[in-house]
């Protein structure tokens, strides 16, 4: 009698590959049963699976741009319009110019001390030298300039009796003056006596150049030669 051993069945492993060639030849089989059946059905599925897969191609890139120059920003613009002047015509004057008139020419050369045909007369002005008072620092006249001031070297005027009192007393006239001229002759006489700068008081005004021309006694003044000549002396009298 035999006796029963122990018996356990492994499962076999699938192939994939053999698999997959299954699945294909079922594919290939159904795809050529619908080709025979319904050509149109299969060529629209065709088409859109060709088309899911088709890839578009891109559109055609545009042409380069022309090279163009670009302006030199240095350069020189275009020369402008010339400027015409407009033509000013100058309105003639309204007076007429007075002509020159021409002179006769001098002479530039020689020794002579007068120019032109004038004859010498007789007269004073005839700028020769002389003996007559007028001839300046020549001649024995006394027609020199002074050039010493005349001196007073005699009398006064300080007696308050010699002027009649003021109306409102003699306060009235103090701490005033009076300025007077007087020509002092080359024998130092005063003559010719005016008032320069008189005081509130004409009246001792009046009585002042009379006593400098009967009172005082001067130096008269002296010119270059050393002559006495008339010259101007100024005396300004005070009361206090």
């Amino acid at each position: 009698m035999a006796s029963e051993g122990s018996y356990s069945a492994q499962p076999r492993r699938l192939r994939w590959p053999l698999v997959a060639g299954l699945v294909v030849l079922h594919i290939a089989a159904l795809y050529g049963l619908a080709r025979a059946f319904a050509p149109d059905m299969t060529a629209a599925v065709e088409r859109q699976v060709v088309s899911a897969f088709a890839i578009s191609a891109p559109p055609p890139a545009p042409p380069p741009p022309e090279n163009q120059a670009e302006p030199d920003e240095g350069a020189q613009g275009a020369a402008g319009r010339k400027a015409v002047a407009k033509p000013v015509t100058a309105q003639p004057p309204q007076r007429r110019l007075k002509e020159d008139v021409a002179l006769p020419r001098a002479s530039s050369t020689g020794t002579a001390t007068k120019s032109g045909g004038a004859a010498a007369g007789e007269g004073t002005g005839a700028a020769g030298s002389g003996s007559g008072t007028g001839s300046g620092n020549g001649g024995s006249g006394r027609g020199g300039v002074a050039v010493s001031k005349p001196v007073h070297i005699s009398g006064s005027i300080d007696n308050a009796r010699d002027f009649p009192v003021p109306p409102g007393g003699r306060e009235a006239r103090r701490g005033t003056q009076v300025i007077v001229r007087v020509t002092v002759t080359p024998d130092g006489r005063a003559r010719d006596c005016a008032i320069v700068r008189p005081s509130p008081d004409a009246e001792a005004d009046r009585i002042t150049c009379r006593l400098v021309e009967t009172r005082l006694g001067f130096r008269p003044a002296m010119d270059a030669n050393g002559n006495p000549v008339a010259a101007p002396f100024y005396w300004r009298q005070q009361w206090f």
